[in-house]
């Protein structure tokens, strides 16, 4: 049985890989090396994108190494394309594992006129329409009160649709944070709210945040069950997640999921150093030796099915290849044409936006003619 509000954090697979609450029959072999595959892709995506920010090919990042058993594991209780997901800016592995092409995530990275949001949103802050994936914003928490209003609208059309809405523990401590949760409840709106609890907003720790315990008992003043998951425990956080998100679809009103992970790398490429400015080594090598990757690999070895060091490197290189190729393809559709900041808002275009049209229109055929003349 998974209950709400416990004490310590649901967990199946302990960090050594040993198992300490026995696996449900559906996590055969071949289901936990697809898991291991997904989030090892996801972990070098990471790498590359990291490598494209220091070449200048794109000018913002923000990692998610560490947390993919975390946005792994919720994916595979979101039903793609039909649920709706409020995300937040750490979550291009949900994203992936969503089935969000890498080569729409590249495209928007670099800003190219592949990217679906053609060049007018910052670089890693993407949607996907065709799956009900709304728009990334950095604006901590922003995400929380719309989504409730679509679980809200959820339930008065009678879908059976259910909003899934991501945030870090930092946005619980935002105003917009409690207003959705609040609105949620009260309405007994089909949402489920995940808490991606990764210690760190940017340079404050988790007991710079909040006076509570945890992050998931503050559910219980919203009306609403919390759980509380081991994040880096694959098989823990989809058996959490798909608990929550049934009890939501079933009618029961909202739900908060609190995955207990880490960032180990830098808040972002904006972030300081982290390990030497705000966080020690020893602190970092410890969530190191809880790495959800390499806690699926012991679990498959003590299965008798490892994850062998060829297979592994194999993955790894086939992840970069498909990287490079894919950033490749995007640089070659160029740039966005200047004119498309003035589409997709208005069917007619108001007076004042012709005027400015008009007057960037002469500046750029003015910079053209001069560069021509040069």
């Amino acid at each position: 049985m998974i209950e709400p509000h416990t004490p310590a954090p649901i967990r199946y697979v302990a960090e050594d890989g040993q198992v300490v609450q026995e696996l449900p029959a559906t996590y055969t072999p071949e289901l936990l090396r697809d898991l291991h595959h997904t989030m090892l892709r996801a972990r070098e995506f990471d790498r590359k994108l990291i490598t494209l920010l220091r070449q200048g090919r794109t000018t913002f990042y923000a990692q998610s190494s560490g947390m993919e058993a975390t946005q792994v594991g919720l994916a595979r209780s979101i039903r793609t394309g039909h649920d709706w997901v409020w995300p937040y800016y750490r979550d291009h592995t949900l994203g992936l594992a969503l089935g969000v092409p890498m080569f729409e995530l590249i495209s928007q990275c670099l800003g190219t006129n592949s990217d679906p949001s053609r060049g007018r949103q910052m670089p890693h802050h993407f949607a996907s329409a065709r799956m009900n994936f709304v728009s990334v914003s950095s604006s901590i928490a922003s995400q929380v009160p719309p989504a409730a209003g679509s679980a809200m609208a959820q339930k008065y059309l009678g879908t059976d649709e259910i909003t899934v809405c991501t945030f870090g523990d930092g946005a619980t401590s935002e105003g917009d944070w409690h207003a959705g949760m609040n609105m949620a409840g009260a309405a007994g709106a089909p949402c489920l709210f995940v808490c991606e609890n990764n210690q760190w907003a940017i340079s404050t720790n988790l007991r710079g945040q909040t006076a509570s315990e945890t992050i998931h008992i503050k559910a219980k003043a919203y009306g609403m069950p919390g759980f509380y998951v081991d994040g880096n425990d694959i098989v823990a956080v989809m058996e959490v997640c798909t608990h929550a998100a049934d009890y939501v679809r079933a009618g029961n009103g909202p739900a908060l999921v609190e995955c207990l992970t880490y960032r180990v790398g830098s808040h972002s490429n904006a972030d300081a150093d982290a390990e030497k400015s705000y966080r020690t080594r020893d602190e970092v090598d410890e969530w190191l030796g809880r790495d959800p990757i390499v806690r699926l690999e012991k679990l498959l070895e003590g299965l008798g099915q490892p994850i062998g060091a060829e297979e592994r490197a194999d993955l790894i290189a086939r992840t970069h290849r498909e990287v490079d190729e894919h950033v490749l393809a995007a640089e070659a559709t160029g740039s966005p044409d200047w004119r498309i900041i003035f589409e997709d808002v208005y069917s007619d275009l108001p007076s004042h936006l012709r005027d400015q049209a008009a007057a960037l229109r002469s500046e750029m055929e003015g910079a053209a003619s001069q560069g021509a003349r040069a």
